[in-house]
């Protein structure tokens, strides 16, 4: 019951374990991690926490082995960020909160369509 208040607990304790793991991460990678982050959470609208926490923990952890690699930033984003970024959270995409709203619309459609064929013909 207080999950359903509160949200979920493991969520939100995972929520703290990525930010204290993306407060460790060398500065050039800690503050592209954020940036990337930003986009993402803007870009992807994910309405499901654990999808969220899955996608940034991957995040973390491709940042986190770059960093221990001393891999550069741009090596591992790319020439193009946006892409970057939108390639990744296309593997995420069932959490996303426009596919309910695709869904909807759809439910609506196939409604109207069936009482148009059965309403006053």
């Amino acid at each position: 019951m207080l999950e359903k208040i509160t949200g979920s607990l493991r969520d939100k304790r995972r929520w703290r374990e990525y930010k204290a793991r993306k407060k460790a991460l060398p500065a050039p990678y800690g503050t592209s991690l954020d940036a990337v982050e930003r986009y993402l959470t803007y870009l992807g609208a994910l309405s499901n926490g654990s999808i969220l926490m899955s996608m940034l923990e991957d995040l973390a952890d491709l940042f986190e082995r770059a960093a221990a690699d001393r891999t550069p930033v741009r090596a591992v984003v790319g020439e193009d960020p946006v892409e970057f970024a939108e390639t990744f959270l296309r593997n995420y995409s069932d959490g996303q909160w426009i596919n309910k709203e695709r869904e909807r619309l759809i439910r609506a459609i196939d409604s109207a369509e069936e009482d148009e064929g059965g309403g006053g013909s």
